[in-house]
């Protein structure tokens, strides 16, 4: 944050725009890290370096669908409720004019081909009698059913989830070489920043614990810097000793003022790609590199940072992971109140979703105000508004992305 606040937005002569922006972010960080191996156990959430099939059929034999009897369905054939077939009860093999209990999951005994479910047999000492005929194929998975042998399953690039993880269990793969996660070094900014017992003048550091949370649920693997004071010195050695990193993110000092000194120091070190973005909140964003890292130069109003966290940051880490970022969960409803935009400008309004009598609605929370933290915190997601039009009429339907997946 800084003094420039009171001009962001107003004195920048060129905005660009948020996708012109992202795409030459991505052609900055398109190098994907390094790959390891990892168990299943620890592959929830990682990105596949490698192309996956199975290595065996599932299931590798005929298995009972359902608890009963495995028989030759042939033998079942007319069976009725009224004058059902009786069959000798066998423990190991159904053949001609036997029955074998099998439960659930179990191997369907040879030459058993059906298996008649327990509601239609009863027992009758050492025989049973079945009441409903069978088909051949009846309440059997066939080998290879769920999955065969040499099957595809995963391509390079695909973000591993927990029914993943059982489906590779279940063939017996026990690890992955996954896309290592990208290493973010999170550095906030801003004289006026302490970590605690703020004086007049003064302001709880809270940006770098936002961004490092997001970089640790967006998959990279986050490096929370200590506070570094606004002098091009401090701002230079903090870039330095985090080049090693894969990318570097800094809160506050993005704007124009006589603080906001991030984008010039990163211009003497390596090249600034862009600075302004139109967007709202957050116009003060900048890009660059330094020695091949992208730097992201976030705006130090907290509600700004998320915004273009989540329009650059979020992005970046699947790059260089060699994946692309998964959609957020979206709601499409109706709009509460009115909405304005100004035209040129994707504007982020922070909504939440009440129920009312004809649904769910968008309620916004907060149409200005970058520095409202609470107004984040307090909402359930956003709407975007695109920069082609000037904004949503109340009762007009728009939709809602979610910060988090919604139960």
């Amino acid at each position: 944050m800084g003094d420039a606040e009171s001009v962001r937005g107003s004195g920048f002569v060129e905005r660009e725009r948020v996708a012109a922006a992202r795409a030459t972010l991505k052609a900055e960080t398109s190098v994907p890290t390094g790959t390891e191996t990892v168990p299943l156990e620890r592959a929830d959430g990682r990105v596949l370096a490698e192309s996956l099939s199975s290595p065996r059929n599932v299931p590798d034999f005929p298995r009972a669908a359902m608890d009963g009897y495995a028989v030759r369905a042939e033998d079942t054939f007319g069976a009725k409720a009224r004058s059902p077939e009786t069959l000798q009860i066998h423990e190991e093999a159904a053949g001609p004019g036997q029955a074998t209990w099998v439960h659930t999951g179990s191997p369907v005994p040879d030459p058993a081909d059906a298996v008649v479910k327990a509601e239609h047999s009863t027992d009758v000492g050492e025989r049973v009698e079945i009441s409903s005929a069978a088909a051949v194929g009846q309440n059997v998975s066939d080998v290879g059913e769920d999955l065969e042998e040499g099957q595809h399953l995963f391509d390079p690039g695909h973000r591993l989830r927990p029914s993943d993880l059982g489906l590779l269990r279940s063939v017996e793969i026990e690890s992955v070489t996954v896309r290592e996660r990208p290493d973010v070094a999170v550095v906030p900014t801003g004289e006026e920043l302490v970590e605690s017992d703020p004086q007049p003048g003064e302001a709880i550091e809270t940006n770098g614990i936002m961004v490092s949370s997001l970089v640790e649920r967006w998959g990279g693997r986050a490096s929370h810097e200590p506070v570094v004071t606004d002098q091009r010195d401090a701002l230079s050695t903090a870039i330095e000793s985090n080049l090693d990193a894969d990318i570097i993110v800094t809160t506050g000092g993005s704007s124009i003022g006589k603080r906001d000194l991030m984008p010039a120091v990163v211009e003497e070190r390596g090249e600034l790609l862009v600075h302004g973005v139109a967007l709202k909140p957050g116009h003060p964003v900048a890009l660059g590199t330094v020695e091949d890292t992208p730097i992201l130069m976030l705006p130090g109003y907290p509600v700004a940072c998320m915004v273009n966290a989540w329009q650059f940051l979020r992005p970046a880490i699947n790059w260089v992971q060699d994946t692309t970022a998964e959609e957020p969960a979206r709601l499409e409803t109706t709009l509460d109140r009115k909405i304005r935009s100004e035209p040129g400008i994707r504007t982020c309004v922070r909504v939440s979703v009440e129920e009312a009598e004809e649904g769910p609605r968008a309620v916004p929370v907060q149409e200005s105000g970058a520095s409202i933290l609470s107004s984040v915190a307090l909402a359930d997601g956003w709407i975007q508004v695109p920069e082609s039009i000037e904004g949503y009429d109340a009762g007009e339907a728009v939709t809602v992305e979610f910060w988090e997946a919604q139960p």
